[in-house]
């Protein structure tokens, strides 16, 4: 057997003094948008530590420097597709990940999957639904306004925007994005047990199977259209299709924590939302820095494996490790970041990984950017006096949640 096929199963433990003591990292409900206490600590003990989530077996290895993370995250010697027969430590309680998906793929299948929608998410595809997008968000803020204070800004336009958008990205008819939703709630829950999810996941996957079937032969532009196609020409099958289409709708809905927790600092902070009302040109380098300040997450999010050992910042770290990187702390490296605990709305250049790096970087990243600044643009310009309608400390935020963001954003004006 050569050394390419052998399993890569879970290695022995260093020998005492060899390697950094485990830190055992537990779930966290953190309030706001605190920093997670432990990953200070973690950042502070070295730039390769390890880890163990409160699920899974074994530990990991996490890497916090900017350098190194970006290292990690695009180097073919750590491979996502071998996480797929291993039980590695991980902050869900269940890891359902299916055969083909394109979050356990490597380069080139994942290559080639990527290709079959990137048309879809290049400049000129977001630009496509910029203004049907603004259009969705104006009725949303209407709706708002003629209900009158006060209001839960999640569910009035947080929410429903995100969802509105990415099923129109996607090509899903209006009338399915509640499903959409209550989907997506279930699998990114940990809440609700392994059953509840992996149903979810099964009815969601059903239904773009069906949608992605009917357009083998369309020439539109919207995801599934170019997902039908793309089988059509046997370029890539259907249950890949469906995997990527799962992944991209789920993903669609992220915006709504980042936005949750992008308006609970503005409207906890006037001084930002004040500069951002004022000078409107400063807007998209300020969503930037909020989007290189903001914990969108808890812990991390899906682990690598090594391939063969490999040296990160003096570390040896062996084949068949399991290896984590954190974006959140490679935001804060002050090396990349001066002063990387203040909000600067100036910060330039701001080469943030909050959309991940390499291979697997966020598809979405420019739809997400596009529509924080449309409900920036909307909510500072048309709620000129939008402010919390209960002290900053009783804003709910989710628990039992693996994104992080306010379960609710009560406002008044």
């Amino acid at each position: 057997m050569s050394e390419e096929t052998i399993p890569l199963t879970v290695p022995p433990d260093p020998a005492p003094g060899t390697a950094p003591p485990v830190r055992h990292w537990p779930a966290l409900d953190l309030p706001g948008t605190d920093f997670d206490p432990v990953l200070r600590e973690l950042m502070a003990q070295g730039p390769v530590t390890r880890i163990a989530l409160p699920n899974g077996e074994g530990w990991a290895w996490l890497v916090t420097r900017y350098e190194d993370v970006r290292t990690v995250a695009n180097d073919p010697r750590f491979a996502r597709e071998p996480v797929m027969d291993r039980q590695v430590t991980r902050l869900a309680p269940h890891f359902i990940p299916a055969r083909g998906a394109v979050g356990f793929l490597d380069p080139p299948d994942h290559t080639r999957l990527r290709r079959s929608v990137a048309a879809a998410f290049t400049a000129r595809g977001v630009e496509r639904v910029r203004e049907r997008a603004r259009s969705l968000l104006d009725e949303l803020v209407d709706a708002m306004l003629a209900e009158g204070p006060p209001a839960d800004l999640t569910e009035a336009v947080l929410s429903p925007f995100p969802i509105a958008v990415i099923c129109e990205l996607m090509g899903v008819p209006a009338g399915d994005r509640h499903g959409m939703h209550t989907w997506t709630q279930l699998i990114l829950s940990s809440s609700h047990g392994a059953e509840v999810s992996e149903r979810a996941k099964q009815e969601m996957s059903a239904y773009f199977s069906d949608l992605i079937a009917l357009r083998q032969d369309s020439t539109g532009e919207d995801v599934t259209s170019l997902l039908g196609a793309a089988v059509g020409r046997e370029e890539i099958t259907l249950d890949e299709a469906v995997g990527l289409a799962v992944l991209l709708q789920i993903g669609g809905e992220a915006v709504t924590n980042n936005s949750g927790q992008m308006f609970y600092l503005l409207l906890t902070r006037p001084d930002l939302a004040e500069r951002l009302r004022s000078d409107r040109e400063a807007r998209p380098r300020a969503i930037d820095e909020l989007l290189r300040w903001i914990p969108h997450r808890n812990a991390v999010g899906l682990s690598r494996i090594a391939l063969e050992d490999v040296e990160i910042s003096g570390v040896r770290i062996r084949r068949g490790d399991a290896v984590y990187v954190s974006y959140l702390a490679a935001n804060r490296d002050p090396d990349v970041f001066p002063d990387p605990e203040t909000i600067d709305l100036d910060r330039n250049p701001n080469p943030h990984v909050s959309f991940g790096f390499g291979p697997h970087y966020c598809p979405g990243g420019m739809l997400a950017r596009l529509e924080s600044e449309l409900m920036v643009d909307a909510l500072l310009e048309r709620v000129p006096g939008l402010k919390l309608a209960v002290a900053a400390q009783d804003v709910p935020f989710k628990k039992g949640a693996l994104i992080r963001g306010p379960e609710a954003l009560p406002v008044t004006w």
